[in-house]
């Protein structure tokens, strides 16, 4: 990439920065330090350890993030529930450890005043449903004290909801899951279909009355990977409003890319480890299978081509950015941590972007997505109640 493309590109994200949509560090940091914040300097590089620093997220020229309060969906019940709890805690100890760079962000306003005051807003996003195990009120709770999306579903089903990498139970979903999409709207608690089956988007994107979100996915056309998004419900997002954020993540991206990662992980499966195990005894074992298979390699262009296929059926006004940093291992070699966003920018401005789109693709519609739904959720509140239904009392009896 030119320094032309490169100084035009930090040009623009210094007037309309990065929202990300998705951001693992928090439970990076829980499994790295058990949120020790002595134990791991984030105003220091962490490259060696961490895609993500302080330092690197104002070089990638990030304005705003939502840290994802992720909990794995093996825990579940009220262990979920604490676990998520314990993310949200790191997320606010994180923001009152560094308040001259990160500031708490619960609206759009708030981000707009965080990049006036030259902080980084910090929003959270919950990934999965079961964080708030079948319970309304729970829900509420989590959204009071600061989350502003939530994934409905991660890798596996949730009883009220079909995840893409699960076997479908629900068809999407359940009454009580029509429930929980519609007091999320009633709360402007933004309703993200990452992760979900194609049926569960499609139910949502039919009953919710506010924009919803994809925080971290790309495109079905362009590489057949369950969790990417199918044309038709892409081109039913324009009329709903919502955004749909592109991951970096290669086996999202590339096709060469998903097969590898399924040989990877049929191979630590026959060595009895799961995919998502990050243990010293898992790693040693993918990298010994990357010695004689090695990862087909990826670039910026791979992120540009989706996002341009995106542009070309939603429209200008409804994507985004949602890197999945450090919560996948697979990523393009000028984009593997938070301070490669210029390279993406520089790689579009390329291809003949003007500083008005990717201004509109890094900050704007994120934030018009969020002000959005906020909006709804005033008008709904002057109508409807809190929702008391329970999962046994909408579905029957069901196991949680």
């Amino acid at each position: 990439m030119t320094s032309h493309f490169l100084d035009r590109a930090h040009a623009v994200l210094r007037d309309t920065p990065v929202v990300d949509g998705h951001n693992d560090l928090p439970w990076a940091m829980r499994t790295q330090a058990g949120y020790d914040l002595d134990a791991i300097d984030l105003a220091s590089d962490q490259s060696a350890r961490l895609s993500t620093d302080l330092t690197r997220l104002r070089a990638g020229g990030v304005g705003a993030q939502f840290w994802s309060v992720y909990v794995r969906s093996t825990l579940a019940g009220d262990a979920a529930v604490s676990a998520t709890l314990e993310q949200i805690d790191f997320v606010r100890l994180l923001c009152e450890r560094f308040p001259d760079r990160l500031q708490l962000a619960f609206t759009a306003d708030d981000m707009e005043a965080a990049r006036a005051a030259g902080r980084i807003a910090s929003l959270m996003g919950a990934e999965g449903g079961h964080s708030i195990n079948c319970s309304l009120a729970t829900l509420r709770a989590l959204h009071r004290l600061g989350v502003r999306y939530m994934t409905l579903t991660h890798n596996d089903n949730v009883p009220w909801a079909d995840s893409a990498t699960d076997e479908p139970k629900a068809g999407g979903l359940s009454a009580f899951g029509e429930e929980v999409v519609r007091e999320m709207n009633r709360l402007g608690m933004l309703v993200d279909l990452s992760h979900v089956s194609p049926d569960t988007m499609r139910a949502a994107l039919a009953i919710s009355e506010a924009p919803v979100l994809f925080s971290h996915s790309c495109a079905r056309a362009l590489c057949d990977h369950p969790r990417n998004i199918p044309d038709d419900v892409l081109a039913a997002l324009p009329a709903n409003g919502g955004v749909a954020m592109v991951a970096f993540v290669g086996y999202f991206l590339l096709p060469a890319a998903r097969d590898w990662e399924a040989r990877a992980v049929e191979h630590l499966r026959a060595h009895g480890f799961e995919r998502l195990d990050r243990s010293p005894e898992a790693t040693a074992c993918r990298q010994s299978f990357e010695a004689t298979d090695p990862r087909p390699q990826l670039t910026v262009t791979a992120v540009a081509d989706h996002i341009e296929y995106l542009r070309e059926v939603v429209g200008i006004d409804h994507i985004g950015l949602g890197g999945d940093f450090d919560g996948a291992d697979y990523l393009p070699r000028d984009l593997s941590d938070v301070s490669g966003y210029p390279n993406l920018i520089a790689e579009l401005l390329s291809r003949g972007w003007s500083e008005s789109d990717t201004g509109k693709l890094a900050w704007h519609n994120a934030v018009r997505v969020l002000r959005d739904a906020e909006a709804v959720a005033r008008n709904l509140q002057l109508t409807r109640r809190p929702s008391i239904a329970a999962i046994d009392q909408l579905d029957g009896s069901v196991q949680r």
